[in-house]
């Protein structure tokens, strides 16, 4: 056990941007000539732009934290309360065994006939026979289509920033690394899908196979729940970002909570040459890992559509592939199925009371 808090490294981060660069790039949101007739107003906004970088206001409006907190005097942003706020709801909820069921099936794919590729996707297909086979269980479905990102103005997961990798207890649960108002890091999705997996009895992924791995929408949101897992829900524990406060913390021992644990799961993974099973794998370790139970053999499958067989023609190649739509009703059935027992206290877990003496 190392006797000392381990100091810091320094030294990647690159140096402040100028005010001409700050100011350029922040115009560049403006490059449209419709834009012009307000290019005064521009002007002050870009100044009070470079302002808030120079500044470093992350998060510009705050409060003290409150009583419930290990530094009640802490200043911390309205944005992060609100979101844990609605946190602790959706997880009274959860909790209620009067509430519905609930499953929340994700479309993993970043395709959509909203955007370039001009046509739906196959996982958003397998994803609806999933909804549909859910909501004739008495499943309340919440449908989360990822593709979104691609199609919809402002709708943005930004990446995890690694603060777990210095010391957990700086992952703070919900994540507060966003927003960032001083570097123009808002919008950011992340503080609705929180809410969304802590609502749900069970989660059910659809997701294609994109270059071997999972679309980046779905890592994306992957990496941001590591907060999930092992995350800090009280932020003025280390006064925000204080790395040797998270050090020392952790080094006084973590308990490594799982936020989400006890929920059940599905995954269908699909695509056409390689990589599927490769996929689903890595799906059902992250969701294992995190504390969610699987529903089953049959609740996570693998599967080619079209298998070496033109792009163009893979919708007709799932038209014709019965079997799969079959099977993806099947994945639905077993979620459906554990959920119901779970809620029940009848999910067999016989590893439930196994002490893990390495977590994280």
């Amino acid at each position: 056990m190392t006797k000392r808090t381990p100091r810091s490294r320094k030294g990647q981060a690159s140096v402040k941007l100028s005010r001409i660069e700050v100011e350029r790039r922040f115009r560049a949101r403006f490059f449209d000539p419709a834009f012009a007739v307000e290019s005064a107003a521009i002007e002050r906004l870009a100044e009070i732009a470079w302002d808030a970088y120079r500044e470093g206001r992350k998060a510009p409006v705050t409060r003290p934290a409150g009583p419930s907190f290990a530094d009640p005097k802490y200043e911390i942003s309205v944005e992060w309360l609100a979101t844990r706020a609605k946190l602790k709801k959706a997880a009274k909820r959860f909790a209620d065994r009067k509430s519905p069921s609930r499953v929340l099936v994700i479309n993993a794919s970043a395709r959509n006939d909203g955007s370039c590729p001009g046509e739906i996707s196959k996982s958003w297909r397998l994803a609806m026979t999933a909804k549909r086979a859910l909501e004739h269980r008495r499943m309340k479905v919440d449908l989360l289509d990822l593709s979104l990102l691609t199609s919809e103005p402002d709708r943005r997961i930004f990446p995890c920033k690694g603060c777990a990798s210095t010391a957990m207890p700086l992952c703070h649960w919900p994540c507060s690394c966003y927003p960032n108002h001083s570097l123009g890091q808002v919008g950011d999705w992340m503080a609705e899908i929180y809410e969304r997996f802590t609502l749900a009895h069970g989660i059910l992924i659809v997701t294609p196979v994109y270059w071997h791995q999972a679309p980046s929408p779905l890592k994306l949101m992957m990496d941001r729940l590591v907060c999930a897992d092992g995350g800090n829900p009280d932020p003025s524990s280390t006064h925000g970002k204080k790395s040797e406060e998270a050090k020392a913390l952790e080094l006084r021992g973590w308990g490594y909570p799982k936020h989400l644990e006890g929920r059940v799961f599905g995954i269908v993974a699909h695509g056409d040459t390689a990589g599927a099973e490769t996929v689903r794998r890595s799906l059902v370790d992250w969701l294992e890992d995190m504390g969610l139970v699987s529903a089953g053999a049959a609740s996570h499958i693998d599967r080619y559509i079209g298998y070496y067989e033109p792009y163009a023609t893979s919708h007709e190649a799932l038209d014709e592939d019965h079997a799969i739509m079959k099977e993806v009703r099947g994945v639905a059935e077993a979620v459906a199925a554990a959920v119901r027992a779970m809620r029940k206290g009848k999910l067999s877990r016989p590893d439930r009371d196994v002490e893990e003496p390495r977590p994280k």
